[in-house]
């Protein structure tokens, strides 16, 4: 996992430094909807089905009731961190997009694969990212991807997250691109901006697996 902390390392210096442009989300969420971002709607049942896809493989992954159930209270704002994700997701598609940047199959493969290598083969590393990230198997394809494009971005960019004017470069592009979108969040799950502590773009008190080891410990909330 040396290459995964790499990359965290290199985001840190972008985390601390940055300073985003991004506002609070809209008003009322539209009916039915976790968020609308542009013109993709993140439904309830969508958010749902991958929380309850984590669920499922840690119950799986548990010896006993006990051992889940304290899987379950450690990883207690799993539906907020999951909607962050969802939602940073198509923010960073967009900004790759504004780059005139692309991510490719075969790059994240090989991303994939050099993972598995460091890993100890192709399920330690399912059970790393569903015990670190609360990523389940079913999601860890589009968790690398967004691993790869964050590496694709910064370098479109020229932006070197070592340093201070290289995070303000890469958050301004990822804030741009959420402005673009126009994202609209269920006030059910809290609000979209800046983190004031830590400079993080996204649902306030959320994670996302591809910026988990970077955004620090944060405040746990409940699901």
């Amino acid at each position: 996992m040396h290459r995964r902390r790499r990359t965290a390392l290199l985001l840190s210096a972008a985390i601390t430094a940055a300073a985003p442009l991004l506002t609070a989300c809209g008003s009322d969420a539209h009916p039915g909807a976790a968020a609308v971002v542009g013109d993709d709607r993140i439904t309830v049942a969508q958010l749902e089905n991958r929380v309850n896809e984590v669920r499922t493989a840690q119950r799986t992954a548990s010896v006993d009731q006990n051992q889940y159930q304290q899987v379950v209270a450690q990883s207690g704002a799993l539906t907020r961190n999951t909607l962050n994700g969802m939602v940073l997701e198509k923010v960073l598609d967009q900004a790759l997009e504004d780059a005139g940047a692309t991510v490719t199959r075969k790059e994240v493969q090989k991303y994939r694969s050099d993972l598995q290598a460091e890993a100890g083969g192709a399920e330690a590393l399912e059970t790393a990212y569903l015990q670190r990230y609360s990523v389940a198997p079913e999601q860890l394809e589009e968790s690398l991807r967004s691993d790869v494009e964050v590496q694709k971005l910064a370098a479109s960019l020229g932006a070197d997250l070592n340093t201070q004017e290289g995070g303000i470069v890469f958050w301004k592009a990822l804030s741009e691109a959420s402005k673009k979108l126009d994202v609209d969040l269920n006030p059910r799950y809290g609000s979209w901006g800046v983190d004031p502590t830590s400079g993080r773009v996204g649902l306030l008190d959320a994670k996302t697996p591809w910026l988990k080891e970077v955004t620090g410990t944060g405040t746990q909330e409940s699901a």
